[in-house]
C-alpha cells in the first residue's frame, strides 16, 4: 500500500498511522507514512515529539525500488492491457505506473481515490499481485486484520463447516458457485459483491466453506438503524444445502438480535430457492422489497409481546394481530416461530425441565464443545431428537424445552431451551429407524432407556436451540425456585412452571 490516499495519515498519531499500514506488513507504505509525518507537528503515545525517537534523516527515508525492475513491472502491465476490448484510459494508463512501483517495493495493497474499473483491479492483482482499493475498503481491511482474531474464519455450530469474512478481491471465485441469473452474471455479480464492500452502507460479507474448502453459502449484511439489511444470501449446490439454507436464517435472526435489530430484511432478488422455501416456514412474509421477519427480544405476557411486535412491525409497514392472555398452545407456539425470539409467557403453552448428561449435549448443542467436529448434518440442522423412557410426565406439544445439563466439570447448570414439536412412543428400533439422522443415540442406547414393562421409548423431537450467553447455575436455580415459590424437578423430564421458565431465560440473556 503506498499513502497516496492512506486513511491513516489522518491521525494525529505518529505510531498509529506507521502502524495502521504495518499492521498489513507494506514496509513503503510505513516509510511513507513516516515521512508525512515528519513534516507535521506531532508526539507519539508517550507524549514525546516526534524528533525525540527518530531522525529526520530516518524518517525521510523511503524504500525505492531498483528502476529496472519497475520498468520490466511496467512493460508487463502495459502488454496486458493491450488484450482488453476497450481501450485503456489515460487515467488507467497514469495508474500503471504506480502500481509497477508498489509491486517492486514489496507492496501488496495500492489506495487511491481515483476511480477504479473493475478489470484494472483484476489486472493489478493478476500480473502484480496488487490489490487496488478504495480508502473507504483500506480502513475496513486494516480494522479487520487489527482485529484478527474475531475475523479469523471459525467452525459453524462446531461442524467442519467453516465461516469467515469474504476478502476484498476474493469475490471472482464465488461466480462458479453460486448460480446467477442473466442480469445477475459473472462481472456484474463481482461488481455488486464489492460495492457491497465499500457502502455506503459498508456491509460485513460472510462465506461459509464446507470441509473440503468449497463455498456452500455466502451472505452480506449492514445494520441499518433498526433493520438489519441482508442484500445477499446464497447458497451452493450441495447435499446438505436445504439444512444450511435453515440454520442461516436462524443465525441471521440471531444476529439481528445480537446487533439490536428489530427488524431482519432479505433484499436479495435473486436469493437461493432452498433459502425463499426455507424463509415461508420460518416466519417471514414477501413483500415489494423482499423476505422480511421481525426480531421481538421479548420473554413477558402476550400483551408486552404483542406492544414490542407492534412497534418493530411499524418499522417494516406491517401490522400485527392483538394478542392476550390465555393464548392457545398452538397460537403461541406459532407467534414465537415468527417473532422469534419471543416467549410468551401467560399462554397455555407448556414448558418441561429435561436433565441431560454433558456428553449427549456436547454432540446435540455443541455444549460443552469439543476438540473434534460434530458430524456436519446434524451440527448443521435445526432439529434433533432426544430419547427418554416414556412415563407420564404430561408431555405434550407444543411446548417448550428447558435444557438443564446434569453433570459435567463445570456442574449442574441450565444451559439453553428449545422447542418441543413432537413427542413419539414406540418400540426402540422403530425410533431409531426413524430419527437416526437427528439424534446421537445408537441403537442400543435407546434400547437401553426403554420402559423395562413395555418395551417402549420415547422420542422428542425439537428444534431451534437457544444456547444461552450465561449459564444458569444449580445454586441459581434454586434460588430463583424459592424465590417463585414453585417446585423445581431435577430427576428426570418434568414439567416447570411457565414463571420459572421466564425467569431462568431471563438470567441466562442477562447483560450483567
Amino acid at each position: 500500500m503506498t499513502a497516496l490516499d492512506c486513511p491513516a495519515i489522518g491521525t494525529q498519531d505518529c505510531c498509529t498511522r506507521a502502524s495502521c499500514c504495518s499492521v498489513i506488513r507494506h514496509q513503503r507504505a510505513v516509510q511513507e507514512a513516516l515521512s508525512v509525518c515528519a513534516q507535521r507537528p506531532a508526539t507519539t503515545r508517550s507524549g514525546l515529539p516526534f524528533d525525540a525517537h527518530l531522525s529526520r534523516s530516518k524518517r525521510q527515508q523511503l524504500l525505492r525500488p531498483a528502476g529496472e525492475a519497475v520498468l520490466q513491472r511496467l512493460q508487463e502491465l502495459t502488454e496486458a492491457i493491450q488484450s482488453w476490448e476497450v481501450p485503456a484510459r489515460a487515467d488507467e494508463i497514469t495508474l500503471l505506473q504506480y502500481i509497477a512501483e508498489a509491486s517492486c517495493a514489496g507492496s501488496q495493497v495500492l489506495t487511491t481515490r481515483a476511480p477504479v474499473q473493475p478489470r484494472l483491479a483484476d489486472l493489478a492483482w493478476n500480473v502484480a499481485k496488487i490489490r487496488v482499493l478504495p480508502p473507504a475498503v483500506v480502513a475496513m481491511h486494516v480494522e479487520e486484520l487489527r482485529q484478527a482474531q474475531l475475523y479469523r474464519p471459525a467452525d459453524l455450530m462446531g461442524t467442519a463447516f467453516r465461516t469467515g469474512t469474504l476478502p476484498y478481491g476474493g469475490e471472482a471465485e464465488l461466480v462458479a458457485f453460486f448460480d446467477q441469473p442473466d442480469t445477475d452474471r459473472g462481472s456484474a455479480f463481482v461488481d455488486r459483491l464489492r460495492s457491497l464492500a465499500s457502502g455506503p452502507p459498508e456491509h460485513r460479507r460472510e462465506l461459509v466453506r464446507d470441509a473440503d474448502g468449497h463455498p456452500v453459502a455466502l451472505y452480506a449484511w449492514a445494520l441499518e438503524g433498526n433493520v438489519l439489511a441482508v442484500p445477499i444470501l446464497r447458497t451452493a449446490t450441495h447435499p446438505l444445502e436445504g439444512t444450511l439454507a435453515r440454520q442461516l436464517l436462524f443465525l441471521l435472526k440471531g444476529l439481528c438480535r445480537s446487533q439490536g435489530g428489530r427488524v431482519l430484511k432479505i433484499t436479495d432478488k435473486h436469493v437461493s430457492p432452498s433459502a425463499q422455501a426455507a424463509a415461508a416456514d420460518d416466519g417471514f412474509v414477501q413483500d415489494d422489497e423482499g423476505l422480511v421477519a421481525l426480531v421481538v427480544d421479548v420473554c413477558g405476557p402476550a400483551e408486552t409481546v404483542r406492544a414490542h411486535a407492534a412497534e418493530a412491525a411499524s418499522l417494516a409497514g406491517r401490522e400485527v394481530p392483538v394478542l392476550g392472555p390465555g393464548l392457545p398452545a398452538a397460537v403461541a407456539s406459532s407467534a414465537e416461530v415468527a417473532w422469534w425470539p419471543a416467549k410468551i409467557t401467560d399462554a397455555l403453552l407448556p414448558s418441561f425441565l429435561v436433565p441431560i448428561e454433558p456428553r449427549w449435549s456436547s454432540s446435540l448443542f455443541n455444549v460443552p464443545a469439543t476438540l473434534l467436529p460434530r458430524g456436519d448434518e446434524l451440527g448443521m440442522s435445526r432439529e434433533h431428537v432426544y430419547y427418554r423412557s416414556p412415563g407420564h410426565r404430561g408431555e405434550r406439544v407444543p411446548a417448550r424445552l428447558l435444557w438443564y445439563m446434569s453433570d459435567g466439570v463445570s456442574g449442574q447448570q441450565a444451559v439453553g431451551c428449545s422447542r418441543l414439536d413432537e413427542v413419539v412412543v414406540d418400540e426402540p428400533d422403530a425410533l431409531f429407524e426413524r430419527f437416526e439422522h437427528l439424534g446421537v443415540y445408537g441403537r442400543n442406547e435407546v434400547r437401553d432407556v426403554a420402559d423395562k414393562k413395555t418395551g417402549l421409548a420415547m422420542a422428542l423431537r425439537f428444534s431451534d436451540t437457544e444456547i444461552f450467553p450465561h449459564r444458569v447455575s444449580l445454586r441459581r436455580l434454586r434460588q430463583l425456585s424459592r424465590s417463585l415459590d414453585v417446585p423445581l424437578p431435577l430427576i428426570s423430564l418434568s414439567e416447570i412452571s411457565n414463571e420459572l421458565f421466564q425467569a431462568v431465560y431471563q438470567e441466562g440473556h442477562s447483560r450483567t
